[in-house]
């Protein structure tokens, strides 16, 4: 696969997991569920840890006292604050096993879309020198399109797994990947990913090549 972007320094870089939780996942369509998504990104997960990137993995769920902060004026999060729905504790709200927490990974539970506006993300992303996000995460429409909007706020140089991220609306998931993100992102696949961290290693030039003398 051609390379179209630089070179990803894993020391800057973090891989962000959103949202890849049994109770959303079970929201996708297709007959045979998410076992291929969850499969690339398992891979791209593997890729990251073995070149020494971070690995951050964001949930969404509710303590009583988040939904009781709910105002009536959001419309989506109101809803579930009125039905009492995704309880922090609910096994549905659980990061899915094949993706599983190492130690020295980022863990952090959100109570919106984004993984940066009621989270500590931010602040421990740059407490590690990162710079650089690479994005999966379900859904197209809400976790990934609003934490890329606002990590290109903070100056995050971004990157979008084609086949890490997936939608219920597969109409909105097209427009959103080929119209909107890409102003803000560069869209990759994780063959690629993997292809950007291998340019990545000491002794590899721009274009590949392997170092030597006098070059």
């Amino acid at each position: 696969m051609t390379v179209t972007t630089s070179a990803l320094d894993p020391r800057t870089t973090a891989l962000l997991v959103m949202d890849y939780q049994r109770g959303i996942l079970a929201s996708l369509p297709g007959p045979a569920g998410p076992e291929a998504l969850l499969s690339r990104v398992a891979g791209a997960i593997a890729d990251m840890r073995a070149h020494g990137a971070a690995i951050a993995h964001v949930r969404v769920g509710f303590t009583e006292t988040d939904w009781a902060a709910i105002p009536p004026a959001n419309r989506t999060f109101s809803l579930i604050g009125e039905r009492r729905l995704m309880h922090h504790a609910d096994p549905a709200t659980s990061i899915h096993h094949r993706l599983a927490p190492e130690p020295g990974d980022i863990t952090v539970r959100k109570t919106r879309f984004g993984a940066l506006s009621t989270t500590d993300l931010d602040r421990r992303l740059r407490d590690r020198g990162i710079t650089t996000l690479v994005i999966a995460g379900v859904t197209t429409s809400g976790a990934v399109l609003s934490t890329v909007t606002d990590a290109a706020d903070r100056d995050y140089r971004l990157h979008v797994l084609s086949d890490g991220v997936a939608d219920p609306d597969p109409q909105v998931h097209q427009t959103l990947m080929t119209g909107v993100l890409p102003r803000l992102a560069h869209i990759i696949d994780t063959a690629e990913l993997r292809s950007l961290l291998h340019e990545s290693r000491p002794g590899r030039t721009e274009t590949g090549r392997t170092a030597g003398p006098g070059r």
